[in-house]
């Protein structure tokens, strides 16, 4: 399989592979460090992760509220598969011009250069297809959960992510990291307590279904992809997402003459559309950017702690706006989830 392959590559390569993805931090003579990372490069690489963890952070905790805001009468009125073939697409355009960018400044290498051979590109179907699927029920989820529902289950991609990474990459997780996959359940059960109706649980069960699948859709393509950026470390990240995203831009194609080929024939392409519409593609645009930049820049634990404070932000927010009303039992599962993902940060793979 194509994870083994990967895997024995890397296993090749030695410790090599771990240069530009997951790279340790530089070693300064004594004497050159100072506060917020120490040398120059230090604190511009310091600032650089602190921007786009937050910017990641801010963009998470809206994206539900968008989504919910975009839906007029309960329904949308326009197609989701377009909406998502847009987020490709700029996605895509925002790569691209990254790439111009660099060329202009640094030149042509091969690890900037697009032209590559069809072994490299070849394993970008894959994750693409299972982000469309997982992005579609994004969407028909919320007919089931509200947004800070959502975000709740949304978390339950930690448990994916990490029987995954012990299933496919063979890496081994910590007692402490199991523990805190247990709580995290348990929070989102907590979180979903329903007091005030004979239902035990907010969310029915379709909705539980879709986070379920959602979950094992979103971690097997995070491993997929965090393996493909192993395989080779020294290639631009804006080359790789370049190629994710053309293949992105072509399954969703497909689902738009599957799904909505009449209506986009018959009402056109942006029919439906609003100013929040563009907001959201937009934000989901650049909080795919943000998520690639923190796994170049950051690491697996800061996007953790990033959706961690965004659910609690989304909360807070649909208070004001959708008149959400925060439950204790929300409240003690959001401390729940806290703690199990604090729990699974800090607990230390084991190679």
């Amino acid at each position: 399989m194509e994870y083994r392959k990967i895997k024995d590559e890397d296993k090749d390569g030695g410790d090599t592979i771990a240069g530009d993805v997951e790279s340790s931090p530089p070693k300064y003579p004594s004497g050159t460090l100072s506060a917020f990372g120490g040398s120059p490069i230090g604190r511009n690489k310091w600032k650089r992760k602190s921007i786009v963890t937050i910017a990641l952070t801010f963009l998470t905790s809206s994206q539900a509220i968008l989504i919910v805001w975009s839906k007029r009468a309960g329904k949308y009125e326009y197609s989701v598969t377009t909406a998502n073939f847009l987020v490709e697409a700029l996605k895509c355009a925002l790569s691209l011009a990254a790439l111009v960018r660099i060329w202009s400044n640094d030149g042509i290498t091969d690890d900037n250069r697009l032209s590559t051979t069809w072994e490299e590109v070849s394993v970008y179907p894959v994750p693409a297809a299972l982000y469309l699927i997982k992005n579609l029920l994004q969407y028909y989820i919320f007919a089931y959960v509200d947004a800070p529902g959502y975000q709740i289950l949304k978390n339950l991609n930690i448990i994916s992510t990490g029987v995954l990474y012990r299933i496919i990459l063979k890496k081994k997780l910590s007692e402490i990291q199991w523990a805190a996959f247990i709580l995290l359940c348990a929070g989102c059960t907590t979180a979903q307590l329903n007091p005030t109706s004979d239902r035990v649980l907010q969310t029915p069960l379709q909705g539980w279904v879709m986070a379920i699948v959602m979950a094992l859709l979103s971690g097997f393509a995070g491993v997929y992809t965090e393996a493909i950026i192993k395989k080779r470390p020294s290639r631009n990240i804006n080359v790789q997402n370049f190629w994710l995203y053309i293949f992105g831009m072509g399954f969703n194609a497909i689902a738009i003459v599957v799904q909505d080929f009449d209506a986009v024939v018959n009402k056109g392409f942006f029919h439906g559309y609003s100013l929040i519409t563009t907001l959201m593609i937009l934000n989901h645009a650049l909080s795919g950017i943000a998520v690639s930049m923190v796994m170049k820049y950051a690491d697996n634990i800061v996007k953790v702690y990033s959706t961690s404070v965004a659910m609690l932000l989304t909360a807070v927010v649909s208070v004001f706006l959708f008149g959400f009303h925060l439950s204790l039992a929300f409240f003690l599962g959001s401390i729940v989830l806290s703690v199990s993902i604090y729990l699974h940060s800090v607990g230390k793979v084991q190679r």
